[in-house]
């Protein structure tokens, strides 16, 4: 491989020749070889294109306060669209784990917009002076963790929630009227409409965006403009203002941004991202909930519970000929505990704000970003392979209502409860419907215990 020389503020130091960063971000390669996991990973490959979103802003918010000249500014503006655009990704070669403030990353991202954008200018173009211009590392990581995880919730993990809310509430209204045995503690419960069931996970679901939609909206109040403290040092007072207003029209899509309330506040805290990890940590539980209901009705399909049919979509075992698994809700409850796991490291690492800045800035945007596409993932597989495709055992539900003692719940304020309870264990004892049993201990008729014991109108409560 040819190399080219590169000065910094240290030193000299040999740069591939066709790289287009520099010294800093060679000195970063140079240092973290630890995870090789990259800043364009596919799971953070929009805090890259924030960068990019981040530098354009900041150009043409300087144009606008006279700080830059126009070719400067357009050139830059020019160079960074195509790092928003993925066109240079390969070019961010830097270890996640890496400077806890990102300055790393930072600087990558300067150091290849100066030298795409100087091709365009005709001039040179400073990585510090003109592409950071009226920024600091401390204020554009924080910020492009805030855009990069309003891009990703935005174009994935909303579209991915809603078709899973749609499958689930379409396959709610088609299975309206199926009754089946309910279960508490795993065991036999009083009847339950199938479509209750499903519709309890949809109301989970919708919960979950309501409280992620409000997270939404504060990820675009914006740090940028605090610089290096929260200060604003080397900033124009009115930066953060023309920065908000070029970054939402960049966004678009209603996308509206503004200044950060508090500057010191965000430079120094991840309070936000902390926010926004629990709440995809309650979603990644909704998930591994939804996941183990649809393995244990589909299991059997003879020595299990076997309420369902989930679609076979591959063989289940090396050994056992015939066997089909679970296996979308088993991926998904495995993406869940990892979506658990990426919310402790979030909140270790969000404790990492020792005086005006955080130093865990670069693990914080790792996980948050993977948990948002982990999740993104595990919904359009569990929708579209699990939800909308699985088939009910009617035969199944009959039968296990048609056995189920616990109906003799009903009979309580008519019977009590004691003698009920001795109804119910003669009836598991010698394996007979309810009713049969009712019949032989009380003085009801047959025809008013079937009235009673309906399961269809028991899953509504009863009469």
């Amino acid at each position: 491989m040819k190399f080219r020389i590169e000065k910094d503020s240290i030193g000299e130091v040999k740069v591939p020749a066709k790289a287009l960063w520099g010294a800093q971000t060679q000195r970063a390669v140079n240092n973290f070889p630890i995870s090789g996991i990259k800043m364009d990973f596919p799971f953070t490959k929009s805090f890259v294109s924030s960068l990019g979103l981040i530098k354009d802003a900041a150009a043409k918010a300087n144009l606008r306060l006279k700080l830059i000249s126009s070719k400067k500014s357009k050139a830059i503006s020019k160079a960074s669209k195509e790092i928003w655009q993925e066109k240079h990704h390969h070019e961010f070669p830097i270890d996640v784990f890496q400077t806890g403030s990102g300055t790393s990353s930072n600087m990558n991202a300067n150091e290849v917009i100066a030298n795409i954008a100087a091709k365009y200018a005709k001039v040179e173009i400073s990585p510090n002076d003109d592409v950071n211009m009226s920024q600091s590392s401390n204020d554009v990581i924080p910020t492009a963790i805030k855009i990069s995880a309003h891009i990703d919730l935005t174009k994935k993990l909303f579209p991915a929630l809603d078709d899973l809310i749609k499958s689930i509430d379409g396959k709610a209204e088609s299975f309206k009227g199926t009754i089946k045995t309910g279960r508490t503690h795993l065991m036999d419960a009083m009847p339950i409409d199938f479509s209750e069931e499903l519709k309890a996970w949809s109301s989970q679901l919708k919960s979950s965006k309501e409280m992620l939609n409000i997270l939404e909206k504060k990820l675009l109040e914006l740090p940028q403009g605090g610089t290096a403290v929260g200060s604003g040092i080397n900033a124009h007072k009115q930066f953060s203002k023309y920065f908000a207003q070029e970054m939402t029209k960049l966004l678009g899509n209603n996308s509206k941004c503004s200044p950060a309330k508090n500057f010191y506040h965000e430079l120094s805290a991840q309070d936000c991202s902390v926010q926004l990890s629990g709440e995809l940590k309650n979603l990644a539980i909704i998930l591994m909930k939804v996941s183990n209901d649809l393995r244990w009705m589909n299991s059997g399909p003879l020595a299990g519970v076997s309420d369902i049919e989930l679609k076979a979509l591959q063989p289940g075992s090396s050994i056992m000929p015939g066997k089909v698994n679970p296996v979308i809700p088993e991926a998904v409850a495995m993406t869940s505990a990892d979506v658990i796991g990426n919310d402790v490291t979030i909140t270790i690492a969000a404790q990492s704000g020792s005086f005006q800045l955080n130093v865990m800035l670069p693990v914080i945007a790792y996980n948050l970003l993977k948990s948002i596409n982990l999740l993104s993932g595990s919904m359009n597989a569990l929708s579209k392979k699990a939800v909308k495709t699985f088939k009910v055992n009617h035969k199944n539900l009959e039968l296990s209502l048609s056995k189920n003692p616990i109906l003799v719940t009903a009979l309580n304020p008519i019977i009590g409860y004691e003698k009920a309870a001795a109804i119910a264990k003669k009836a598991y004892k010698e394996n007979r419907p309810i009713i049969e049993v009712a019949a032989e201990e009380t003085d009801l008729t047959k025809a008013k215990l079937k009235k009673l014991l309906d399961p269809s109108k028991l899953a509504k409560g009863g009469i």
